[in-house]
């Protein structure tokens, strides 16, 4: 069988404990896929994933690798896979975009370029698309859908927190009326664009994930995220006064709750196999 060849779009750098253990977001990912394809009997050895910094590009270092460490020896480059048409080794099946502190509705330069170079992986014949968290926000931005801040009292969706599936996000996540997943997001796609099917909503956000078969699916939560990884966000963002100790209170009594991250990589990796 061939592999599964996946462009991880960096879209910032993890905290430094999570940074020392995988290396950079890109071995986040890795490990979430690696742990869905066993969920599936599926060889572990037929996932290639490269990362590429998308962040911190400033014009010079375009291309430079980057040894970044952790559980994968994780190496990276900086900049975007030059060619979505390639075969052979430079070949990309699918382009998986991280999650970010950033906001997907900003116009900076970086923002403005992933979202185009989206654009660009939709509309290939043969790529497919895979949003996460900012992911999805800039996926349904270059779809035509409003990004924006959940302002008033919704507000911030933080840890594990339950998603209601429609019938196809329970078709696709293992029959789930519910799926549990990390959350970490204050930002949200405000409408479903056209042509998009729509898989899961919450309370605090109603576009949670999007499909379209054969070219695009996307979660408002984070999959990759385990208790760990969550628990240092927490904290960093309480101690800064992002949250509230009522607010941080509450996530860190939910962080150690059961979560589907590792069904929802499963159906990524359906998706990818379609």
């Amino acid at each position: 069988m061939p592999p599964l060849r996946i462009a991880i779009l960096e879209a910032d750098t993890p905290l430094p404990l999570t940074c020392a253990r995988y290396g950079s977001y890109g071995g986040v990912f890795t490990a979430l896929l690696h742990k869905g394809a066993d969920s599936i009997g599926l060889d572990r050895e037929r996932i290639e994933c490269t990362g590429w910094d998308v962040l911190n590009i400033d014009g010079e270092n375009e291309g430079k690798a980057e040894d970044c460490g952790g559980l994968y020896a994780w190496r990276r480059r900086v900049g975007y896979p030059p060619d979505l048409d390639a075969e052979g080794e430079g070949r990309v099946d699918a382009v998986l975009i991280t999650g970010s502190q950033f906001n997907a509705f900003d116009n900076d330069p970086w923002i403005l370029r992933l979202v185009e170079f989206t654009k660009k992986a939709i509309a290939h014949p043969r790529v497919r698309v895979i949003g996460v968290c900012f992911g999805h926000q800039i996926v349904g931005r270059a779809l035509g859908a409003r990004v924006a801040r959940n302002e008033g009292k919704k507000g911030w969706e933080i840890s594990v927190c339950q998603v209601q599936q429609t019938e196809r996000g329970r078709e696709l996540f293992g029959g789930k009326e519910v799926v549990n997943i990390m959350q970490m997001h204050k930002d949200i796609v405000c409408e479903y664009p056209p042509g998009v099917e729509e898989l899961g909503s919450s309370g605090t956000c109603l576009v949670q994930g999007m499909y379209v078969p054969k070219k695009v699916m996307s979660v408002q939560g984070h999959p990759e995220f385990t208790e760990e990884i969550c628990r240092e966000l927490l904290v960093a963002r309480h101690e800064k006064g992002i949250f509230d100790d009522e607010v941080f209170g509450n996530a860190v009594g939910r962080v150690g709750d059961e979560h589907d991250g590792v069904v929802v990589a499963a159906a990524f990796l359906r998706f990818l196999m379609e």
